[in-house]
């Protein structure tokens, strides 16, 4: 017969219960002694940053920290790209992926350890190369949870592949790696997750969407073909420019008049380049698009508009065909909702729930979608990066703080690091916890 618990044993039950630390717990404390490091280590990278394809120190620097926690680690993968698997056992097996690559800005922060880096381009341009997007955090945060995981192997079971990616920026390093046999060279994930830093959400708090959170990012080119002449004699010519202020009117209806109010989409002509000289009519017009939506069956939708408006405007102008070249770049980012509602209460429970909000969607691209695209169940969450009291004041004197890809862009590391560092670490442990 089960005796009954007397007072004093429920007593001492309550103590150990209450007094047991957490998962989280634990990772704040071995925060507590290895965030200094951390932080030098995103001041190293954050003062050599890297062109997208041309990560090679960036990606060695990378690796060589992944070899010292124990990783197998192979170099070279689509470009430069690092893969590094942390075998543990049995169990699922998770991706947790970095990007790798800077923007050609010229850093003007004036921080101690801002970037001085140049790089000549191949018209012989020199240009300034910073870390805009912060994926500076994004590298160091995925060697502190890789340091952290490795040192609690006790914590979890499974297979832990961390990737350094090179070319997010250009949209085109997930495809390189998947190209290169990242899903059948390496183990195959249960699950992938990834971070990126928020310019406009303090440190200690992260944000999350299930569903779709950015945008299919399309280009498109098109150049309209005229009959150049005198501008005396417009009659005798047939005007590239007018043709083309016809069609940058026209593509707006596209938006307007035939996708659905409820389904998000922009079509955004942002250059146009045509004519010599004031009393000169051209033989072309010039025009370059930026097509963003969420859906396939919007995008196709845009895609086929886009093309049939441009011929219908040289054909209304008894113009030659227009020369059109259109570019499906990055898909649409879409966050596994049995996914996300797994992960957000152990970010709730690690960070407090005031700390985890819900994010609002984005017409921003992220070719982190490919791997979800690629048939794995994907989850992208936010990182707060700015200090609380600089958000404060901004507000406080209505200044507008930088955004992502500003040269005068920049986190708050420490306080970035270890909130970073404990939801991704908390987010693993669960996926990878031992049955």
């Amino acid at each position: 017969m089960r005796r009954p618990l007397n007072l004093v044993s429920l007593f001492v039950l309550l103590i150990v219960v209450v007094s047991s630390p957490s998962r989280a717990d634990d990772v704040k404390a071995w925060l507590n002694n290895n965030v200094d490091d951390l932080v030098k280590l995103y001041q190293h990278f954050h003062s050599h940053p890297e062109l997208s394809f041309h990560e090679k120190e960036t990606a060695a620097r990378f690796a060589k920290e992944l070899k010292a926690i124990g990783a197998e680690v192979e170099t070279g993968v689509g470009g430069y790209g690092v893969v590094a698997v942390l075998k543990n056992g049995p169990g699922p097996t998770v991706m947790m992926r970095t990007d790798l690559d800077a923007l050609p800005v010229t850093e003007a922060t004036d921080l101690p350890y801002a970037s001085k880096q140049t790089f000549t381009k191949d018209d012989g341009e020199r240009v300034g190369v910073m870390h805009a997007c912060g994926h500076d955090v994004h590298i160091t945060n995925a060697i502190g949870v890789a340091r952290y995981m490795a040192a609690h192997r006790d914590e979890w079971s499974g297979t832990l592949v961390i990737i350094g990616q090179p070319a997010e920026e250009k949209g085109a390093g997930a495809k390189a790696m998947l190209d290169d046999g990242l899903f059948t060279k390496f183990p195959r994930p249960d699950y992938a997750m990834a971070l990126h830093v928020d310019s406009f959400l303090p440190t200690g708090k992260v944000g999350y969407r299930a569903g779709y959170s950015l945008a299919n990012v399309d280009s498109c080119d098109i150049t309209v073909r005229g009959r150049g002449g005198h501008g005396s004699f417009p009659h005798g010519t047939i005007d590239p420019v007018v043709q083309a202020a016809y069609l940058v009117v026209d593509l707006q209806t596209i938006v307007s008049r035939e996708i659905a109010p409820l389904e998000p989409a922009v079509i955004t002509v942002g250059s146009i380049h045509g004519g010599t000289k004031h009393n000169i009519i051209g033989d072309s017009c010039h025009l370059q698009l930026t097509i963003r939506s969420y859906s396939d069956k919007v995008r196709k939708h845009l895609k086929d508009a886009i093309i049939r408006k441009a011929k219908a405007t040289a054909l209304s102008f008894r113009a030659p065909e227009p020369v059109i070249k259109y570019d499906e770049g990055t898909p649409s980012l879409f966050n596994n909702e049995r996914l996300v509602d797994r992960i957000v209460p152990v970010f709730q429970e690690a960070l407090g729930t005031d700390n985890v909000l819900e994010s609002d969607r984005s017409m921003g691209g992220e070719d982190f979608s490919r791997y979800g695209h690629a048939g794995i169940p994907i989850m992208m969450f936010r990182l707060g990066s700015i200090a609380p009291e600089r958000l404060a004041e901004a507000q406080k004197s209505g200044e507008r703080l930088p955004s992502l890809h500003s040269a005068h862009y920049y986190p708050e590391p420490k306080e970035t690091l270890r909130t970073g560092v404990t939801a991704m670490s908390q987010a693993l442990l669960e996926l990878l916890k031992k049955s």
